[in-house]
């Protein structure tokens, strides 16, 4: 854990040497890594503001984002499926969490609790799921997809956090496997990650029902480190022929090149 430089009260949780959370005690709303701004942004665009809303973590880190829902949405239910249950109990004792949360923390693989997961119930589920650097092959395939559009209301939302670079096979392969359990596919990353010029981490996005697109690409563009966004035709070309990654044939994603995620 270590401390922020320029706030008393933020830590970020380092992971085998690679930044994994970063919580600010004092402003729970504050968002520092990028991909977790994008998962803020669809907490913001999952109901009417301070609406209470459900919500499925698939991985925990430090709670981040639980800490945002519970903070911008007092009420909302949350459950995390967290298998480290070591960091929970040290995340737990040295960032504590508001008594007053309606949240639970489940020691479990991801998948293992996502199927046991009730049907239909949550507004979003959101997959940050590693062991070390890289997504586990078990938590990127097209049956781990169906479990998550399983477990969201009609109107439910899935995102994912995925780490990618170069050729960015292992993304191409994650939109062809959503794009077979959910009708709407989007995927938001910086843009020179997207051209394969950076490591980095990509969001996915899906739905049954049509993303807020809209108001989905205003967010991003204003946000502190603008990103791009693809669907539709736009991401039909990224895929570029991918096809859906069934459990028999799934690997886990890329190691991060030395030095990826430091500044």
């Amino acid at each position: 854990m270590v401390p922020d430089r320029d706030r008393p009260n933020a830590w970020t949780l380092l992971l085998d040497g690679t930044p994994q959370s970063h919580v600010d005690l004092d402003d729970p709303t504050r968002l520092s890594f990028e991909y977790q701004r994008r998962f803020g942004h669809l907490v913001d665009l999952a109901a009417p503001p301070r609406q209470p809303i459900t919500v499925l973590h698939l991985g925990g880190g430090a709670l981040t984002l639980a800490r945002y829902v519970a903070a911008t949405r007092p009420r909302s239910r949350q459950q995390v499926a967290e298998i480290d249950t070591a960091l929970t109990e040290f995340v737990r004792r040295t960032l504590p969490l508001d008594r007053g949360w309606q949240l639970r923390v489940r020691g479990g693989d991801a998948r293992e609790i996502l199927a046991r997961a009730p049907e239909a119930q949550a507004d979003l589920v959101v997959a940050d799921v590693f062991s070390g650097a890289r997504t586990p092959a078990h938590c990127a395939s097209v049956e781990f997809a169906g479990l998550a559009a399983r477990a969201l209301r009609p109107e439910g939302r899935y995102a994912v956090n995925v780490t990618d670079g170069g050729r960015l096979d292992f993304v191409r392969g994650q939109v062809a496997t959503l794009r077979a359990a959910f009708a709407e596919v989007a995927l938001i990353a910086d843009p020179v990650v997207l051209r394969g010029r950076r490591f980095g981490n990509l969001v996915l996005v899906a739905a049954q029902q049509p993303l807020p697109l809209e108001q989905l690409t205003r967010l991003i563009a204003t946000d502190q480190h603008p990103g791009r966004m693809e669907h539709g035709p736009g991401l039909t070309d990224f895929q570029a022929g991918a096809v859906p990654v069934a459990d028999a044939g799934a690997g886990p994603s890329p190691a991060p090149p030395p030095g990826a995620f430091t500044s």
